[in-house]
């Protein structure tokens, strides 16, 4: 039986697991681990298997805070999407939450962080509970966490 695209949808959420040379390069890149970073890949691999992964036909807008932690979510997305600032494929626009659109061609992708997740990750107080919040996230299915 065919399986509906919401179907596809989730289970590809389901898959967007970030593990080995991934998380190694967005570590490197980023300078740390965090849950933002976590969250950006997460994003930006499961826009890959929706949209297909292309450097310069995908673009991307992230809407949310634009300080840290919250914008860390976009070094996720670059390493994940191959968006970059430079090529001018991925935006900051300020907002509350955390709201991210791939687009492209015709197709586009919205992807929102729960509230419940955003709330639990606001109030971090050092680097050790950030790493801590990140490796719970590495290893949790991003369908609770991505609506």
């Amino acid at each position: 039986m065919k399986k509906s695209i919401r179907e596809r949808n989730e289970e590809a959420l389901l898959n967007s697991d970030v593990t080995g040379k991934i998380l190694e390069e967005a570590v490197k890149f980023h300078g740390h681990l965090g849950p933002f970073l976590i969250l950006g890949l997460k994003a930006g691999l499961f826009a890959n298997k929706i949209l297909g992964k292309d450097y310069f036909e995908v673009y991307t807008t992230v809407e949310t805070r634009p300080y840290p932690p919250f914008s860390c979510v976009l070094d996720g997305i670059q390493i994940a999407t191959g968006c970059t600032m430079g090529k001018r494929n991925i935006k900051l626009r300020k907002g509350e939450h955390l709201i991210i659109t791939f687009t492209r061609g015709r197709k586009w992708l919205k992807i929102s962080l729960k509230d419940k997740v955003l709330s639990d990750l606001k109030d971090m107080n050092s680097r050790e509970e950030s790493e801590n919040k990140a490796n719970i996230l590495i290893n949790q299915p991003s369908l609770p966490l991505l609506h």
